[in-house]
């Protein structure tokens, strides 16, 4: 059936209820109908417990059915849905959830709490598989992953209309800014849906008609399987997959099909160039590439062409977004020099729960500053160069981690590696790299000259690290981000 004349998953499940909407962790597979009466069955539930327009419903969920079915009845109903990450301890899930005055919690069983329902069954049971009345959109309110404080939920003004009011909107922005459209295609979650691109692309997946194929972790050998076995079209990644993809042996990387793949898009961290260039050589033109925060969405995008004719890139404003590049002082600098962006939308404002200071101190009157520095090329490309936070500043010069740490990656004997200020007396700060080898590779003193010389022609010499340690495993989130805060702590505490 031609679903590109449907607005979105509640009407193409009507109208096609056979369509396999869900392939699941165990390769449990849900149909379109299936998946919608489930759907209206939570959302009668979540209204028979006294939830009304505004309220907040939590989940600590894994991926799974689940977790997707939470998302589209919230997404009905006019509810806040807050997904928590099950990795966080007790005290933190409590402080989110006493934060966002959340009236209903939903649990897997391995993460059950106190007052928590266990999975969707009971919030189902005895309800009408029909529509709930007076439908109206939720949203979801993701909480930020607060690597400098106590994590902010990130809350949209509710948008006031019947969910299938937004899709010609998502429909469009999600055709413009990554080449998806409506029909059968599939989409690959290899991230947890805790996280906001995850969880948005399974949204944008189910509206769109696509059949999505769940996940519970990201392993590359697996992740090739899927891709192969049902002919997935489109995912979303993260810049450390690909490398740890591309550390496969290369008769393991040809034994599977990746023809069908279509559009791969990444976001959350930069990627280096090279390995960018090499998952391109490996699996064709496919990488989409936007930039951007909880906060602010999708603000800047890149096709694979653009990006091929501008390696490094993360691309140009997205459609309704402007940006600019300030300095600390606020005057707008010219193309190709380094600053802060700030980034402005038509499409909405935000604002961080309970805390207007907060939301205050992240804009510069309509613009936002995700906290990031880069800088526009004449033709209004942006370049990252590094979180503000994360900038090393040695001998009066500044320098960015995320550099360094992509001409170490190029080297076959690095797994993982973090860049990080060490502060020093004579020059403010020294660059020291903490390498993870890769796997069957000897740290030392050969293999720091190795690559401190494969370093030379690749970046300057006053970047080059000072000191390199060896770790056998770096902190990452699930989604692939590095906290070099973290990890600098754990450094000059240990010192």
């Amino acid at each position: 059936m031609d679903v590109s004349e449907l607005p979105g998953f509640y009407a193409i499940a009507a109208a096609d209820p056979d369509r396999l909407a869900v392939i699941d962790t165990d390769g449990a597979e849900t149909t379109y109908g299936r998946l919608l009466a489930r759907v209206n069955q939570v959302s009668h539930g979540l209204r028979a417990r006294g939830l009304t327009t505004g309220d907040v419903v939590a989940g600590v969920l894994p991926n799974g059915i689940d977790a997707v079915v939470m998302i589209m009845a919230t997404g009905q109903i006019g509810l806040y849905y807050v997904p928590i990450n099950w990795h966080l301890t007790d005290p933190e899930v409590a402080y989110i959830l006493d934060d966002c005055d959340a009236k209903i919690v939903v649990t897997g069983p391995d993460y059950a709490r106190p007052g928590a329902e266990i999975g969707t069954d009971r919030l189902a049971e005895g309800q009408p598989a029909d529509a709930p009345e007076d439908r109206t959109a939720g949203a979801v309110m993701w909480y930020t992953s607060g690597t400098t404080g106590f994590p902010k939920g990130v809350q949209r003004p509710l948008p006031g209309a019947a969910p299938e009011g937004l899709v010609p909107l998502y429909t469009w922005f999600l055709g413009e800014v990554v080449d998806l459209r409506p029909g059968d295609e599939v989409h690959l979650v290899t991230s947890p849906m805790y996280h906001s691109a995850p969880c948005a692309h399974t949204q944008f997946a189910l509206h769109l008609g696509h059949t999505v194929v769940i996940t519970p972790r990201f392993e590359p050998v697996n992740i090739l399987e899927l891709v192969e076995r049902y002919r997935v079209s489109n995912a979303m990644m993260v810049p450390t997959m690909f490398h740890r993809m591309l550390q496969l042996p290369e008769d393991v990387r040809g034994k599977f099909d990746v023809s069908s793949l279509r559009q791969v898009i990444h976001t959350a961290a930069a990627c280096p160039v090279a390995v960018k260039q090499q998952i391109m050589d490996w699996w064709g033109p496919v990488l989409y590439e936007y930039y951007g925060s909880t906060e602010s969405a999708i603000a800047f995008a890149v096709k694979p062409h653009e990006w091929l004719a501008r390696p490094g890139t993360v691309g140009r404003p997205a459609p309704t977004f402007e940006a600019k590049i300030l300095d600390e002082a606020g005057m707008e600098l010219p193309p190709r020099e380094p600053g802060l962006i700030y980034v402005k939308s038509s499409l909405g404002s935000f604002e961080y729960r309970k805390d207007p200071a907060k939301t205050a101190a992240s804009m510069r009157g309509e613009w936002y500053a995700p906290g990031d520095i880069g800088f526009l090329d004449e033709d209004g490309y942006l370049f990252l160069c590094d979180r503000r936070t994360d900038l090393i500043v040695s001998g009066g010069v500044n320098i960015y981690p995320a550099e360094i740490e992509a001409a170490l990656l190029e080297h076959p004997a690095v797994a993982d590696v973090a860049v990080i200020g060490v502060p020093d007396e004579e020059w403010g700060h020294n660059v020291v790299a903490l390498v993870q080898p890769a796997e069957g590779i000897e740290p030392g003193p050969e293999l720091t000259a190795e690559l401190l010389e494969h370093c030379g022609p690749r970046i300057a010499k006053f970047k080059h690290p000072k000191v390199v340690e060896y770790r056998s495993r770096l902190p990452r989130t699930p989604t692939g981000k590095l906290s070099r805060s973290k990890v600098r702590e754990t450094y000059l505490a240990e010192l």
